[in-house]
């Protein structure tokens, strides 16, 4: 009898990605960061969940900037994944869906 397959790594199992609360305001911005800046420290790539996205201010918005150029300078993936269509509205009527990452769709940065 063979003995059973051996459980998969323990990082395997966390969802490392950085989701975005429903409201991402001021308040939710300060927590964004040092998500980010976490998810940075880990090898692989950064991957933000957006798909519960109802509103996102201007703070959010600018560490979501920050967080891609950063990863564009150090040669790290980084991906808005699942964008809600409020997320997508907010990003395209600021006109920063280029510098969050939304144009290059297929792109790997």
């Amino acid at each position: 009898m063979s003995s059973p397959p051996p459980p998969p790594p323990l990082d395997s199992l966390v969802d490392r990605a950085v989701h975005l609360p429903a409201h991402c305001g001021t308040v939710a911005a300060e927590d964004l960061r040092v998500r980010l800046v976490l998810a940075a420290d880990l090898d692989g790539g950064i991957e933000v969940r957006a798909d519960a996205v109802d509103s996102i201010g201007q703070a959010a918005l600018q560490i979501l900037v920050a967080a891609r150029r950063e990863a564009v300078a150090r040669h790290q993936p980084y991906a808005i994944v699942d964008p809600s269509p409020a997320f997508v509205d907010r990003v395209t009527r600021c006109r920063l869906a280029g510098a969050i990452g939304l144009i290059e769709k297929d792109a790997t940065l």
